[in-house]
């Protein structure tokens, strides 16, 4: 199972941001539907979101906010890309990551570029690149998702991205989905055909298949 290849070698894996995430005082942002400062929030706006995830890294004096794996979320109900009704998707399948844009990515170990695709629909991913590993001859990918639009320039299917080589940074809310600047990052087992973009979010019904699909990205990240 991918899970478990991840968990026996994550010695192996490397910061994909310039700092390590361990070193530098995180907050862990909560935007569940159990979080009932978002109800008093207009989600659909990039600048009162902007505010509200300002605000508690500043009174926590934090660097960088994170959180969000099989989270059920409220913001999503900010855009008709997610659904409506029994179909809605909220539950989040990656790990966000809040940092200021033009932050540098680095790749945690070797692969090469899968797919790659500037999903640009509000509320969507915006530029999105999807890299292909290998570990003990089981293949998975890493997706990272709302860079600048740069970050896709001079990409190439099949390209050989090292470990720790930058290969992207992120955008700005004017290019990533229309979201406050961050990154989604996720792990996923299999593609299924598709290429430059996979669900990040997924509704009750398929839940569980979804989650064992998409391991916690922090078997990559090691966030203690």
């Amino acid at each position: 199972m991918l899970s478990q290849i991840l968990k026996n070698n994550q010695h192996l894996f490397t910061d994909i941001f310039p700092f390590n995430l361990n070193q530098e005082k995180h907050h862990k942002l909560d935007l569940s539907i159990d979080n009932q400062a978002l109800y008093s929030i207009d989600l659909s706006s990039v600048e009162a979101l902007q505010q509200y995830i300002s605000d508690c890294l500043q009174q926590t004096g934090a660097k960088y906010a994170i959180g969000g794996y099989n989270e059920d979320r409220l913001i999503y109900r900010k855009s008709k890309h997610f659904g409506e009704g029994e179909d809605a998707r909220s539950i989040h399948l990656g790990t966000d990551l809040w940092l200021a844009a033009n932050t540098s990515l680095s790749a945690p170990l070797d692969g090469k570029v899968h797919s790659f695709k500037n999903n640009d629909v509000f509320g969507d991913y915006g530029p999105t690149i999807i890299l292909e590993h290998c570990i003990e001859g089981t293949t998975f990918y890493t997706l990272y998702g709302h860079l600048s639009v740069d970050s896709l320039k001079g990409k190439s299917v099949g390209q050989e991205i090292r470990q720790g080589e930058k290969f992207a940074e992120l955008g700005n809310d004017q290019e990533n989905g229309n979201w406050p600047c961050h990154l989604h990052f996720q792990i996923i087992a299999d593609m299924n055909g598709r290429e430059g973009d996979f669900p990040g979010v997924s509704n009750q019904v398929d839940r569980e298949n979804y989650l064992n699909t998409c391991p916690d990205p922090n078997l990559i990240l090691k966030l203690k």
